[in-house]
């Protein structure tokens, strides 16, 4: 059966960049509709998400301005006061302190799980038209068109202004649109879980960078701590493979033992870290955002960041349109948002790339200089205040 829908906008992914678009284009007067592949399953107190995020105060405002922040702050969430990152090889620290910047908190520890489940359970009083689950097969699109035309597994067809790609890294509809990917596989996972620690955590975001990749130790409610460890392949297969004895010493001695012992509290996993960019954010009537746009390396913790900031750029340059009386779909505004965009997430990408092979690097320079600029940097306050306002969106 063939049910052809004519709106403003298709949102095609329902995660966590996806459905704050779909929300956020909704509260700008927009006809939206949300097109996921599976239906999210809800969020469980007692099972805590492995993939967490530390979320910039510029998004926690965002997902407030959404309906969507008071929910995730009911349940579960816990906010970090401090930072401190170091090198393994030596020197000086860099640290970052909320009282030094006027503020309760530098950020957030926020769960994907809960912020997905909040922000499915906002969807229901915007009007958006949800289509879960469903998956795109074909779109018609071109530089000429003013509208896209996509089909969707179940037979419906969507006439939209503007098709937004939010479904992640394998994006099917970027694939669709013909937009080309730069990919650069690091060759090393990310392995993730909760552990215990024989010391408070101190509401502080630790980083350690190893010749293996950064090890962060992020702080959570109930005074464990997410991990997130970057390692080569080959040692992410050897520690997952550990037990759980085994694998805290390990990952003690890697952390130089600065909470004192670690013990793992859940099942461990571990994700492939590569750098992806897609040659453009914008293509005929699609626009690209979030992980089908960027990838990028999660030493800063900033892809769903970078991600939420293609969404609140996207509202704003609508809202303004709307304001002015202009056409917000305008064929100039969509590139000029995709490029400024493109812009921003390039060079982040490309810095998270340097930073990564600067601290892995076995060479006798860079070894003897990155851990003195790390203490430099932290006592300078200008350079520090203008590293944090650059990572909370500020």
């Amino acid at each position: 059966m063939n049910r052809r829908q004519g709106i403003d906008v298709a949102v095609v992914g329902g995660g966590v960049v996806g459905t704050a678009c779909a929300l956020a284009l909704a509260r700008e007067g927009l006809e939206v509709a949300l097109v996921e592949a599976a239906t999210p399953a809800p969020w469980r107190q007692d099972r805590p998400d492995l993939r967490v995020f530390a979320l910039a105060a510029d998004n926690a405002g965002l997902l407030d301005s959404l309906g969507v922040w008071s929910g995730v702050r009911k349940a579960r969430l816990h906010p970090y006061r401090r930072m401190r990152v170091w090198d393994a090889a030596g020197g000086g620290e860099l640290a970052f302190d909320a009282d030094a910047f006027g503020r309760r908190e530098l950020g957030w520890i926020v769960e994907n799980g809960l912020l997905v489940d909040r922000s499915w359970e906002a969807l229901a009083a915007t009007g958006v038209r949800v289509h879960a689950p469903a998956r795109i097969v074909a779109l018609e699109s071109s530089d000429g068109d003013d509208v896209a035309r996509l089909r969707l597994d179940d037979g419906t067809q969507l006439q939209a202004r503007i098709a937004i790609a939010a479904d992640g890294a394998q994006s099917t509809l970027r694939e669709l649109a013909g937009l080309r990917v730069e990919r650069h596989d690091y060759g090393q996972r990310g392995v993730v879980g909760y552990v215990a620690t024989e010391h408070g955590h101190e509401d502080t975001a630790w980083q350690r960078f190893l010749p293996t990749g950064p090890l962060a130790f992020l702080p959570c409610g109930d005074g464990s701590s997410s991990i997130v460890w970057t390692l080569p392949d080959d040692e992410a297969a050897r520690v997952l493979a550990l037990d759980d004895n085994a694998f805290g010493r390990e990952l003690t001695r890697a952390f130089d033992a600065r909470l004192g012992a670690a013990k793992p509290l859940s099942p461990r996993a571990a994700f492939p870290l590569r750098r992806q960019l897609v040659e453009s954010q914008v293509s005929g009537r699609v626009l690209v955002l979030g992980d089908a746009a960027h990838v990028v390396h999660p030493l800063a913790g900033q892809g769903v960041n970078l991600g939420l900031r293609d969404v609140a750029a996207l509202a704003t340059m609508v809202g303004e349109a709307n304001r002015n009386r202009g056409d917000w779909a305008a064929r100039s505004r969509l590139l000029r948002w995709a490029r400024e965009r493109r812009s921003e997430n390039t060079l982040a990408a490309y810095a998270f790339d340097g930073i990564n092979r600067v601290y892995a690097s076995d060479g006798v320079a860079s070894t003897l200089l990155r851990g003195p600029l790390l203490g430099m940097a932290g006592k300078l306050p200008p350079v520090a205040h203008f590293l944090w306002r650059r990572a909370a969106g500020l």
